[in-house]
């Protein structure tokens, strides 16, 4: 068991853990953050996408000792009233369906948009499947992350 000190959504977090135990664990189990999900455990869902400083990462995939100096934000961590221009469109887009995927959707749309504020339809088609939706909602993703581009997408 290891101390290691984390930055998480803004603020510090003390965790006794295994160093090699996976961040996803870390924040549901030790931490009580739910919002990130659990699907494969392999990297290859991506419905555990977290920010690491600023950039999505698997955090099924990432171990906790390697996030010692990083910021690490979740869904929780994107805005607490539920304001991001992100989080804003899926509500008026209607987005999900079973919502499962929704936190890691919004996680990923979030880090384009911050590296790309207009994306066209190709790149935030390429971006967006690193996150598996197995109720198939990428047409209302697409054009949720349009809107919060200040734009729409035929």
């Amino acid at each position: 068991m290891a101390r290691i000190e984390l930055r998480l959504n803004g603020c510090l977090r003390t965790v006794d853990c295994d160093r090699s135990m996976p961040l996803l664990w870390v924040l549901r189990d030790l931490i009580g953050l739910t919002g990130t999900k659990y699907g494969c455990g392999i990297g290859m869902c991506g419905v555990c996408t977290v920010h690491l400083d600023g950039d999505p990462a698997r955090s099924c995939l990432v171990k906790v000792a390697d996030c010692a100096d990083r910021e690490i934000t979740t869904i929780e961590g994107l805005s607490g009233s539920g304001e991001h221009p992100v989080q804003r469109a899926w509500m008026a887009v209607n987005v999900p369906q079973c919502g499962y995927c929704q936190p890691a959707q919004i996680m990923a749309a979030a880090a384009l948009l911050a590296r790309n504020p207009r994306p066209d339809r190709a790149e935030i088609d390429r971006h967006m499947s690193s996150v598996l939706c197995r109720c198939g909602t990428y047409p209302r993703v697409r054009q949720a992350i349009a809107l919060a581009a200040g734009r729409q997408v035929p």
